[in-house]
């Protein structure tokens, strides 16, 4: 197989544009009613070896008679790269524009109207504060109601002492958040340019999520306790953190309860109401959680959605998303987010009056006809915002990529209208469609019974020479994670190679319920290893056309380390194995992981902050990694590690390399200096699936 018709195919799936954040914004010309629709865009680009962001806009001509009726949608304007943003916000009234960017090395803040640059001011230069945090976590830019105010989260800047104190270590928030440590909340006076950074969070939290009260004299903030010590955030739902409102006086108090997780505070339409999500602290680092609400006035807080344990067919399985900054009918009655349900992620909302649940998608509106050919169907709809009743959603699935849809939010049993406003580039010639699986009764779960899982087949519709298709096993990572039937570009370039890909949800993914997630704890290594195993079998048995002598495993993280675990554990099965930074011995990972919590979690011992590892605890690991495997690996292996990563070491797979190359078996490793554990890099992913798809093919 030619690397060259490789990397074509790679940035072909890979180069095609995907829409990442909306705003909609109302006008009245006369007696005609239109909606602009801004809509950014993110692009992979493998001869620059990096991303980047253009902006695209939509006029939505109203129809007169029906002001939820589209008339007609105006051809869009030409693409505008977007160069530097790390972050931007549109005021209520007025829609002003504010963007924090990033330029010669100083972070800028400008204000911009319909006539230009109506001001900027030099955030570095004001030295008020450390570098503006614009990362998913932490990171805000929220206009006050009077628009002459905006708040932000920055890090602190350190005293004298402290930078003359240099080689003093300092706790960051681990992956993905390295030298973020000690955020303050701060406020930009756009009238005299000042900046100010808030006093009172208490010193117990890190404050993140900022958002400005009614009235716009004090804000509200989720603040993440970091005593004694600070653990791993990214992926990580379940760390202890709390709703705080805090006045410009710098008088706080907590708005939310004791050992909670929350996050994603957003404020009603009227003021009226805040909702936000609502998890257990340690245990499984990503859970079903709650919606809660809480009446600003009275302070009373209730849950709108409770956490959803055991699902029924069809129904709503739970929150695991995050909520988008804009979820809010237009009457603050009604709310809508993406979540995942099974192997599909769907769009959703519920009505405050009764907490009843509504799908909002077509498929839901399909027959079981129609349904029986699911690549006509879009698996996955994730809501970027909804304003002015206005949903914009990106909806795609394994053969269609990023499609760009608009709805009105319909009243309470009405279906959506939906109008699709950017159809992706091409579509592809796959098949796909989902495998409910059983366990069978020698590996059912004793404490948690009758539960099942799912996967998703994905093949060329036409295979390519031969009579039969080899096919790659592709785990997700977490565990707590999902592979939703959406498009992805690993699973798009392997099949338009010639492969099919099986995607596995195994007991524990999210989407199928809390017992589900809790059923895997304890059971890690050998409950999700053989769930991956009989998903296999089934997709064998069921597809006469794929090939049970051409077999590998790939995955990354969780999927790493049960990619090994299967060739341990099955060694004449797999001809091939593929991992991207696996954990290959959770007692050795046990000591360099930013989430440390989860090393105990994960082998079904309780945490706390004090422990000590016991040999019991020890043990536990090491009997459910899979380096206790490496002895009966046969299946040649490929490890990419990043050197960067604070999840996982890359020592755990240079812990494989050598058990590995001490018994001659046939290993290769890729090393990246400058990534982490995601290998999120353009470059570093090009390079990850040239080698993974060269080596599949060698080994095949």
């Amino acid at each position: 197989m030619d690397p060259g018709q490789i990397t074509g195919v790679y940035g072909e799936v890979s180069g095609l544009p995907t829409p990442v954040s909306a705003h909609v914004k109302e006008e009245q010309v006369s007696d005609v009613r239109t909606f602009t629709v801004d809509v950014e865009w993110s692009q992979n680009d493998l001869v620059r070896g990096s991303r980047f962001c253009y902006s695209q806009t939509w006029t939505l001509i109203i129809d007169h008679n029906n002001h939820k009726s589209i008339r007609t949608v105006l051809t869009p304007g030409s693409c505008v790269p977007i160069s530097g943003e790390l972050l931007s916000g549109h005021s209520p009234i007025q829609g002003l524009r504010a963007v924090v960017r990033e330029t010669a090395g100083h972070q800028l803040l400008e204000i911009w109207d319909q006539h230009g640059l109506r001001k900027c001011l030099n955030l570095t230069a004001l030295n008020k504060h450390g570098r503006v945090y614009d990362d998913a976590h932490f990171g805000c830019l929220s206009w006050s109601e009077c628009e002459d105010k905006l708040l932000y989260v920055a890090e602190k800047s350190k005293t004298t002492s402290e930078i003359q104190d240099r080689n003093v270590y300092w706790e960051d928030w681990g992956e993905a958040l390295t030298n973020k440590s000690s955020p303050v909340i701060c406020v930009v006076n756009l009238q005299s340019g000042s900046v100010s950074v808030l006093q009172g969070v208490p010193q117990e939290v890190c404050p993140g999520q900022a958002l400005w009260a009614p009235g716009g004299q004090s804000v509200i903030f989720v603040g993440w306790y970091h005593k004694p010590f600070r653990l791993g955030l990214k992926f990580c739902s379940n760390r202890k953190s709390a709703l705080f409102k805090l006045d410009l006086d710098g008088n706080c108090e907590c708005l939310s309860g004791d050992d909670l997780s929350v996050s994603c505070p957003r404020l009603s339409p009227d003021g009226s109401t805040l909702i936000f999500l609502q998890g257990r602290v340690f245990g499984p680092h990503n859970q079903c959680l709650s919606l809660q609400q809480l009446d600003l006035k009275s302070g009373k807080a209730s849950t709108l959605l409770d956490i959803v344990n055991r699902p029924q067919p069809g129904e709503f399985a739970g929150v695991y998303e995050a909520l988008p900054s804009c979820c809010w009918s237009a009457d603050s009655q009604r709310v809508v987010f993406s979540s995942a349900c099974r192997n599909w992620k769907d769009l959703y909302m519920v009505d405050r009056s009764t907490s009843k649940v509504f799908s909002l998608s077509d498929s839901c509106l399909m027959s079981s006809a129609d349904l029986s050919d699911v690549s006509k169907v879009y698996g996955s709809w994730k809501l970027l915002t909804v304003q002015k009743d206005l949903m914009v959603v990106l909806c795609s699935s394994p053969n269609t990529p990023p499609t760009l849809r608009v709805g009105f939010l319909p009243s309470v049993g009405d279906a959506v209208t939906w109008h699709t406003l950017q159809k992706p580039i091409k579509t592809f010639d796959f098949h796909w469609r989902v495998l409910d699986v059983t366990p069978p009764p020698e590996e059912e779960n004793t404490q948690y019974t009758g539960l099942d899982f799912s996967s998703v087949l994905v093949k060329p519709s036409h295979p390519l020479h031969e009579a039969k298709t080899p096919l790659i096993v592709f785990i997700h990572g977490g565990p707590h994670s999902q592979f939703p039937a959406e498009w992805n570009c690993t699973t798009a370039g392997l099949t338009k190679l010639g492969f099919a890909v099986l995607m596995v949800n195994y007991r524990g993914s999210k989407g199928f319920g809390q017992d589900s997630i809790l059923s895997l704890i304890g059971r890690i290594g050998s409950q999700d290893v053989k769930d991956v195993q009989t998903a296999v079998l089934t997709a064998l048995q069921s597809d006469i056309t794929l090939d049970p002598k051409r077999l590998a495993v790939i995955g990354g993280s969780h999927g790493g380390f049960l990619a090994c675990h299967l060739v341990g554990q099955y060694p004449d099965f797999y001809r091939a194995c593929a991992a991207r930074n696996p954990v290959i011995n959770a007692a050795t990972l046990l000591g360099t992981s930013d989430i440390v919590d989860w090393r105990y979690s994960s082998v079904g011992f309780q945490y706390s902050y004090d422990q000590i590892p016991t040999p019991e605890a020890l043990t536990a690991m090491l009997e459910k990694s899979p380096i206790t495997h490496a002895a009966q690996i046969k299946a040649p292996v490929l490890l990419m590690l990043g050197a960067r990563d604070r999840r996982v070491s890359p020592h755990q797979g240079l812990e494989l390399y050598k058990a590995l190359k001490s018994r001659e078996s046939p290993v290769r490793l890729l090393w990246f200096p400058e990534d982490g554990h995601s290998l999120s890099r353009v470059d570093t992913q090009a390079d990850c699936f040239l080698n993974t798809v060269l080596w599949l093919h060698q080994h095949f």
